[in-house]
């Protein structure tokens, strides 16, 4: 009967060194996971902010381009207008050569 209640009290200590928690490992495991995941979502963080800043750079010289363009097709538009009132406010005097 001894052999089975010291195998028994075996089994309940090893039971409670495995339940045996130490506050200050635990906290510190607690605060290098929090680091760890602070600096991975930081890391992400500044690369999704480097991947919209990279678009917002190509988004800002598309519209500079395009700004141009407009520009350009305004003063031909202006030039163009000018021209047809030319037309229009002297128009040839067919009429009165025949």
């Amino acid at each position: 009967m001894l052999v089975n209640s010291s195998s028994c009290c075996r089994k309940r200590q090893s039971k409670l060194r495995h339940n045996v928690r130490v506050p200050r490992l635990n906290r510190l495991r607690r605060l290098r996971t929090k680091k760890m995941g602070a600096v991975g979502i930081k890391t992400d963080m500044e690369i999704k902010n480097l991947k919209l800043y990279m678009e917002n750079q190509i988004i800002i010289q598309e519209n500079k381009k395009l700004r141009k363009k407009a520009l350009l097709l305004h003063q031909e538009n202006q030039t163009l207008l000018a021209q047809l009132q030319k037309k229009l406010c002297n128009p040839p005097n067919q009429s009165l050569k025949t």
